[in-house]
């Protein structure tokens, strides 16, 4: 199967040698996505549920890159790095996961790359056409 890596343009993609989403065959794997923007600042320091839909929102433009959509979707992991944010992170991603209700898990992690980011979230999709 052709395997396509998807690049957001980040200086990070290179440094660490990742991607930000692979896509083999119909299967697209969306990398670890925080709520960094473009210019590295956190959107939403402060805020687990703005960061939640800012992180789904990026991963949607991974998969789209990909030739894949949010529908596609089969399983998310989500890492925050205080348990007790469960609520507001869980309403995010079931606002915009609620008809799709992919498999998915949330764990507490001690930290993530940066004080202000509170999620992490991986996603992997399916899709039905094997073209990119």
């Amino acid at each position: 199967m052709n395997r396509t890596n998807i690049s957001s343009g980040t200086p990070w993609e290179s440094i660490v040698g990742y991607s930000r989403a692979v896509r083999v065959g119909p299967y697209v794997h969306v990398a670890g996505t925080t709520a960094a923007d473009s210019n590295g600042d956190i959107v939403g320091a402060d805020d687990p549920y703005s960061q939640t839909i800012y992180i789904i929102k990026k991963i949607e433009k991974a998969l789209q890159d990909a030739g894949a959509e949010l529908t596609d979707v089969v399983r998310t992991r989500i890492y925050v790095t205080d348990v007790t944010d469960w609520d507001e992170v869980a309403r995010a991603h079931g606002e915009l996961f609620g008809q799709i209700r992919p498999a998915a898990t949330l764990v507490e992690v001690n930290s993530l790359l940066e004080p202000e980011m509170l999620v992490e979230i991986e996603a992997d999709a399916i899709c039905g056409d094997t073209a990119v």
